[in-house]
């Protein structure tokens, strides 16, 4: 029965996920109901190290203060029952082949280790938690990968049956695209950069799950990791009567490889509460219980790869910060054009965990993960194409999700003069510069009320030595803001004619063009 409620509130919690998972994007308003950083909101891991990175405390994290409570109370309920990213591994493990049983493998310290340095290297103000814990990875490969490769696939087969034009089936497909567009598909298809290579991870990850079950929780899981350490203190225990023959049977039906059989020698920070071996015990000899007396083995990883963790933590600080980017001030890379509201690039680095939320809520698709524009540090955090999509003018919705406020969240009228960057002309590509051709292209599509893009008429001769009136653009620097429609709509193709760079950037006093 406890299985049963178990597997019923781990599909309710996935179901939860992905439904708020989809509901996370534009539905025409600058408005989120209920975006799906609530799961990251709840996340201990994510709590502490923003914390110890930043120095600086957040009250939506209350959430994850009550799963610290939960998990001191109850133990790793959450990782048993309500982890979506645990839940899919179950589904996946479930296909594995049967085999003869075997116990788990003795790798449990790998995550504890990570653990140690991710808090280390967060005290030392490198935020790269994000990278490893399970519910940023999660939504970062159903936003950059998974989403959009089901969308492209799905939009494929309406499409082909689209085109064998048999009237009574593209009736019936076209009913059935139009609900799917209704109740999951996105507005307008995403692409997105490295989403093949982010794909790929996270298939490999779910793939270890045919190896072992659960191999992601079991050794690699550093929230796993976190949970295990309070869960020492858990009010609910579980307690083996004497009746237990040492028969083996709940050793491999444990999700959390906790070995349950050798009884006092267990591994109780490893328990999941998923309570198999309560309901696969042939002598009924085990009991879950408040205030129990019980023994365990206790977490020994050992003095030479805790030191060893702590010194990884402190040494990666610097080794990752010896890039140019951080060489001096005002030597930004020009193209590292962040979203509006985010916060001055070290600040924003030690708060921005990689979630791709912003990359999915963004209306334009402009928003995309770096790689290495931003050091390595900044791996997988926003930055804005704009020959991919500009940043809406009276759009707010990437501040709304960010869970950890490395993007905050503007007012419209504060969003509106928020620059981002700055508009350059290369007259070499430019049309009525470089080939006295009319075009005013850049001018027509500025947003901005008092137009960021000025026109000077002037007399040009062309090829054939005839004098033609043509109207030159040039960029108001007061007026840019940086949101890259010009670029994203220039006519020139390649390399455009006006381009954006972080020069001007509202958020940086040293990236500026001009002297104060």
């Amino acid at each position: 029965m406890i299985r049963k409620i178990r597997i019923a509130a781990q599909g309710i919690f996935l179901l939860t996920f992905l439904w708020l998972f989809v509901q996370t994007e534009s539905k025409g308003a600058d408005d989120l109901g209920y975006p799906v950083k609530i799961f990251l909101d709840a996340d201990p891991l994510i709590f502490i190290t923003t914390i110890f990175s930043s120095h600086a405390w957040y009250d939506t994290f209350s959430l994850a203060v009550g799963v610290i409570v939960a998990t001191i109370i109850l133990g790793r309920v959450f990782c048993g029952w309500v982890c979506p990213l645990g839940t899919l591994n179950n589904m996946v493990g479930a296909l594995q082949k049967r085999r003869p049983p075997r116990a788990p493998l003795s790798l449990h310290w790998l995550k504890y280790c990570l653990l140690i340095f991710l808090i280390v290297a967060s005290l030392f103000s490198l935020q790269l938690t994000g990278i490893f814990d399970p519910i940023a990875l999660l939504i970062r490969s159903f936003s950059l990968a998974v989403y959009p490769a089901v969308s492209y696939a799905t939009k494929a087969v309406f499409d082909t049956i689209f085109n064998f034009n048999i009237p009574v089936v593209v009736n019936a497909s076209e009913f059935i695209y139009m609900i799917f567009k209704k109740l999951w598909l996105p507005f307008q298809q995403p692409f997105f950069l490295q989403s093949a290579f982010l794909g790929l991870l996270f298939l490999i990850i779910l793939g270890l799950n045919l190896l072992e079950k659960r191999f992601w929780c079991k050794y690699l899981c550093p929230l796993g990791a976190l949970l295990g350490v309070f869960s020492r203190f858990a009010f609910l225990q579980r307690s083996v009567s004497e009746g237990c023959n040492s028969c083996g049977a709940c050793t491999f039906d444990c999700q959390g490889g906790a070995a349950p059989a050798l009884k006092e020698k267990w591994h109780h920070t490893e328990c999941l509460l998923c309570m198999n071996c309560d309901d696969v015990c042939p002598q009924d000899s085990v009991r879950f219980g408040f205030f129990q007396k019980t023994q365990s083995a206790p977490l020994d990883l050992g003095k030479r790869r805790v030191v060893g963790m702590i010194l990884s933590g402190i040494t990666i600080v610097p080794l990752v910060r010896i890039t140019g980017i951080n060489k001096q001030a005002g030597a930004s890379e020009p193209k590292l054009i962040r979203p509006p509201g985010a916060l001055e690039e070290k600040q924003f680095l030690t708060r921005c965990v990689k979630c791709g939320e912003c990359m999915k809520v963004c209306i334009t698709n402009g928003l995309q993960p770096t790689l290495l524009e931003a050091g390595l540090e900044g791996i997988w955090s926003p930055i804005l194409i704009p020959r991919i999509g500009y940043c809406e003018y009276r759009c707010t919705l990437c501040g709304q999700v960010c869970p950890t406020g490395a993007i905050r969240k503007l007012e419209l009228p504060e969003k509106e003069k928020v620059k981002i960057g700055l508009a350059m002309i290369d007259k070499g590509r430019c049309l009525p510069y470089a080939h006295a051709t009319p075009c005013i292209v850049c001018q027509e599509v500025c947003p901005t009320p008092a137009k960021a893009i000025w026109l000077e008429k002037a007399k040009v001769m062309n090829g054939n030595g005839s004098e033609l009136n043509l109207k030159q653009p040039h960029v108001d620097l007061e007026l840019c803001i940086g949101c890259g429609l010009c670029e994203a709509k220039c006519p020139i193709l390649g390399q455009p004619a006006i381009y954006i760079t972080s020069n001007g950037e509202s958020r940086s006093k040293d990236n500026q063009l001009l002297l104060p």
